[in-house]
């Protein structure tokens, strides 16, 4: 714990990061973050991001302040994410900040990116604001709320999470005329959250052409991810859902050098929208220049396999639930879990070998409804 900062001062962070998670789903590609104003140890003003395009938290705090008539002058601001410097779809943040005559501001992170990282705290600075910067539970706290931000601010790639579903026995999948799904709808639930909180989501061809997915996010007002198919021969059918559905989100087709022409042209034709990859580092580097900062993983298993040699999965979430399907196991895991076998075929651009083990640098479990979710991160950024 930073000894400079009081046990008020980390109780205002806590509250700040509590505001910024009502941004969750809107803002990206823009970081998630909440402020809390404080003068003579009262709160004066609140904000978080709450929309692409919309004030910053830390304009949205003041505009508080003045909403509630109260002069910010002299009070501290406690922030999630350092102020910005630099011109956006927003001006700078440190101009308000300065305007406003705030006298301290506490930081619970810093901002990775290029065109950040510490111009706003020493322009603060620089203008008799006094700056300090958390650490400890808050900053840690602050760092894993913006965990895609922060890998596509260091590495131009999405932060990509794998979605699992299994049986006690390991299965995968159920029998041919069972109910496709293992997990509950509780699970199942859960899992459109994400979708809506994702900026894209993944399948392979087996699943696409197996279960004709939609890939939407079936929340009211929920605004619906890109929907990316690993397609390397562009086999995804011109009839599919997916494209007949190109009006509630678009469709992006993944395929390798050697795909056909005149599958790719027919895919464009449809409305799909097919990019060329020789790896998935490079169509992850695709998607990351489409300021996609999250990819959601959810099937098939040859897709799976091929994020995990090419050492480009971060996180996972497993739901395991409380049933025995009786069958010998499956090849491989597979990413969608409550999808059908995928059908034969390559699924995705080749990946060099990688990691056979991914070791997770920590774990922690649920209880989602009658299953357990297991939660593993994999890299921190």
């Amino acid at each position: 714990m930073n000894s400079s900062l009081t046990a008020m001062d980390q109780a205002h962070l806590k509250r700040a990061l509590e505001l910024a998670e009502d941004g969750r789903g809107r803002v990206s590609p823009n970081p998630l973050v909440g402020a809390v104003v404080v003068r003579d140890g009262e709160v004066i003003g609140e904000g978080f991001h709450a929309e692409l395009g919309g004030l910053h938290a830390e304009r949205a705090a003041l505009e508080d302040c003045r909403g509630r008539g109260e002069d910010p002058a002299g009070a501290t601001m406690y922030v999630t994410l350092e102020p910005c410097a630099h011109q956006g779809r927003q001006p700078p943040c440190v101009e308000a900040i300065l305007e406003a005559g705030i006298a301290r501001v506490v930081i619970a992170s810093e901002d990775p990116s290029e065109k950040a990282s510490g111009r706003g705290p020493g322009i603060l600075r620089d203008g008799g604001v006094e700056v300090a910067f958390a650490s400890g539970a808050e900053a840690t706290a602050a760092r894993r709320l913006n965990q895609p931000f922060r890998k596509h601010a260091r590495t131009g790639l999405p932060l990509v999470v794998l979605k699992m579903a299994m049986s006690l026995d390991g299965q995968t999948s159920t029998a041919p005329g069972d109910s496709p799904w293992i997990s509950g709808p509780e699970s199942r639930e859960l899992v459109h959250r994400w979708r809506a909180e994702s900026d894209a989501i993944a399948v392979g061809i087996g699943t696409a052409l197996a279960d004709d997915p939609l890939l939407t996010a079936r929340i009211d007002g929920a605004r619906q991810p890109l929907r990316v198919v690993f397609d390397s021969q562009a086999r995804l059918p011109l009839e599919s859902q997916l494209l007949k559905t190109l009006d509630q989100a678009p469709v992006l087709v993944v395929t390798a050098p050697d795909a056909p022409s005149d599958r790719i042209a027919a895919l464009r034709d449809a409305g799909a929208e097919p990019i060329v990859a020789t790896d998935i580092e490079s169509a992850l580097r695709e998607l990351g220049r489409r300021e996609v900062t999250n990819l959601f993983l959810e099937g098939g298993r040859t897709l799976a396999s091929a994020f995990l040699s090419s050492g480009q999965i971060d996180e996972s979430r497993t739901f395991v639930a409380p049933m025995l399907l009786g069958r010998q196991s499956d090849p491989a895991p597979r990413a969608g879990g409550d999808d059908r076998e995928d059908s034969p075929g390559r699924e995705s651009p080749r990946s060099e070998a990688g990691p056979a083990r991914l070791p997770a640098l920590e774990s922690s479990t649920d209880r989602i409804g009658d299953d357990v979710l297991i939660t593993a991160r994999f890299k921190e950024w």
